[in-house]
């Protein structure tokens, strides 16, 4: 099929995941407009066919199909706010971070200058875009989502509908994104802990890839446990955490370590015991989680 016959698409955002997306579109065959603050990012674009466009009035209405890839949704709306006039009609898609309370926000301002909205998250790297397994989920505008979902497909091709709510794509981001800073920093000290015995960080990746492997395959049945309000039945313990919780203290001074970032979660796991969980599954901490300041 060729490109007089694909849908023409503007991507507003040149960071690495923005440039990712636009290059999909491209790569698809969809004339591809560009536009991003520091025109320079856009040359390796235009070098494969993008137009780069000198506004982003000019931008919004080169395309049916605006996607944004900016860091935040305030940002978002400032680009775009020269441009308020050019969305009417048009179905804007936005990829940023941010919260629900932001989504709906930007949601309002689209709608209320006359744009179809669709908000949506990448849940991977800029280097994924475009691979079978990738995953987009988004909410908004069913409509929007039908009409373009061929061209949003290009992205990843596990792409999702979460429903009409313009806030569920910034939900789920959150909700699953609380995942990976501690992941991230749970992997981070034990590289310096097997470094403080002359090892390497490389020689526990296979390791740490197993335990997340494990990991994944017990996250079902802890939320079948959260969703029924049933922990009496635990593989593992709350108490059983607090008792290997004490075993960090001599990591620490082992290694020389600083682990003050687990204080939190051991005061989380004392709440959860003092206020009856302690024989309970770990996922009661979810209980607790619900009811900041007080017993669950």
């Amino acid at each position: 099929m060729s490109g007089q016959h694909r849908t023409p698409v503007t991507v507003v955002g040149l960071g690495s995941m923005g440039s990712a997306l636009a290059e999909a579109f491209l790569d698809a065959g969809h004339p591809t407009t560009v536009w991003n603050r520091t025109p320079a990012k856009a040359a390796p674009l235009v070098a494969k066919g993008a137009v780069h466009a000198p506004t982003t009035a000019a931008a919004v209405a080169a395309s049916p199909l605006v996607v944004t890839c900016l860091t935040t949704y305030d940002q978002t709306v400032a680009a775009l706010a020269p441009a308020a006039a050019a969305l009417r009609g048009r179905a804007l898609v936005t990829l940023n971070s941010g919260s629900p309370a932001g989504a709906r926000e930007t949601a309002a301002w689209a709608q209320g200058h006359g744009a179809r909205f669709l908000d949506g998250a990448v849940k991977n790297v800029p280097a994924a875009v475009g691979a079978e397994d990738t995953l987009l989920y988004y909410g908004g505008d069913e409509g929007v989502f039908e009409e373009f979902a061929p061209v949003l497909r290009v992205l990843g091709g596990d792409t999702v509908y979460l429903g009409e709510d313009a806030d569920l794509a910034a939900l789920y981001e959150m909700a699953v994104g609380g995942t990976l800073l501690p992941a991230l920093v749970g992997f981070f000290q034990g590289a310096a802990a097997v470094q403080a015995r002359g090892l390497t960080a490389a020689s526990m990746v296979r390791f740490t890839v197993k335990w997340f492997e494990m990991i994944n395959s017990i996250l079902p049945g802890f939320a079948d446990e959260i969703d029924r309000g049933a922990y009496g039945e635990p593989a593992s313990s709350v108490n059983m955490f607090l008792e290997g919780a004490e075993h960090d203290g001599d990591l620490a001074r082992e290694a020389n370590l600083d682990m003050e970032w687990h204080r939190p979660f051991h005061d989380l796991l004392r709440r959860a015991a003092d206020a009856g969980h302690g024989e309970h599954s770990i996922s009661a901490l979810t209980e607790v989680l619900k009811n900041p300041g007080r017993a669950a």
